[in-house]
């Protein structure tokens, strides 16, 4: 019997996706399938899933053995109770590699003090240059596969890099801590922050007015975790009272930000538009691939969804 496997998400993604799905599928050897958008729900193996797909009752799909999720983030569907099929999340290469290269850039920039040569020609000499990456410590706020490659590229530029994680965790290289106590050290020492936690009732406004007050005077913001993360309200306090000198945002509470939003007119803040990193059609093919024929032979899905912690 061919393995059917429904694509649901939204139509102009099918273009995009559909040639290297086919490629991964075939280079995986899964045999005789069909890859479409309209499978009776009774009939589907496998979902390749978006999150704002207009599947959102799963309770049809009674032969569905996963529901592989496209995007990284899985905090929009991790609550639908009708969802008890296994849910994996997003990993691959082409994700990972994106989002280190934008942490980079931007942990660059600040460190550099780009800005003030970008956008600061008034003709006054400005002598002195940035200290070396050693003296400027980087904390990154989550050590999942993404934030560990930037912690791991960062220290091999030479920052000394202090990653925390809800559990705790061992980078080479890099400070790793946990818990409470260990969240306020990591802050404590974080002239530039990275924020890369996923967002759960736990996460939300993990950003706050005693998070930011714990932190060195100057310190610059990373975000291209998720908006919530952060309390907007608190951050510009901060912000314009000079704690903290400059954020660099790429997610936020309600995507597209309103043109009303104070971020973008702030001094302070760079918005930039949830283009910190993105799945990669050839990439996220390969692990698709990779899972449904892990599935299709009996052993355990990749990036498996622990549903408690919502992630």
């Amino acid at each position: 019997m061919p393995l059917n496997i429904l694509f649901a998400a939204r139509p102009e993604r099918w273009a995009e996706y559909e040639t290297p799905l086919r490629a991964a599928f075939d280079k995986a050897g899964l045999g005789d399938y069909t890859l479409s958008m309209d499978i009776p729900p009774e009939d589907v193996d496998y979902i390749v899933y978006a999150p704002n797909s207009p599947v959102q009752d799963f309770t049809p799909y009674t032969r569905t053995k996963g529901v592989l999720n496209l995007w990284a983030g899985v905090e929009q569907i991790t609550g639908n109770e009708t969802l008890t099929q296994p849910l994996a999340r997003m990993v691959d290469d082409g994700l990972e590699r994106g989002m280190v290269e934008w942490v980079t850039g931007h942990t660059l920039r600040y460190h550099l003090g780009m800005d003030a040569h970008l956008f600061g020609q008034d003709g006054v000499w400005r002598k002195g240059a940035p200290p070396l990456a050693k003296d400027r410590p980087v904390t990154i706020l989550g050590l999942g596969a993404l934030g560990r490659a930037c912690a791991e590229t960062l220290a091999h530029l030479g920052f000394p890099v202090t990653g925390w994680s809800r559990s705790q965790k061992d980078v080479p290289g890099v400070t790793c801590l946990s818990g409470d106590d260990g969240l306020r050290r990591a802050l404590a020492s974080a002239q530039i922050l990275v924020l890369l936690v996923p967002y759960t009732p736990q996460t939300e406004n993990l950003i706050d007015a005693d998070a930011l007050d714990t932190m060195p005077a100057g310190a610059f913001i990373i975000n291209p975790g998720r908006g919530p993360l952060i309390d907007d309200d608190a951050l510009l306090a901060r912000l314009d009272d000079g704690h903290i000198a400059h954020a660099t945002l790429d997610v936020f509470r309600t995507e597209p930000l309103p043109a009303d939003h104070p971020y973008w007119a702030h001094p302070k803040v760079t918005v930039t538009p949830h283009i910190a990193s993105d799945t990669r059609a050839d990439t996220a093919a390969e692990v698709i691939a990779e899972n449904i024929r892990r599935g299709e032979a009996g052993e355990p899905l990749l990036h498996l969804v622990d549903r408690d912690l919502g992630y």
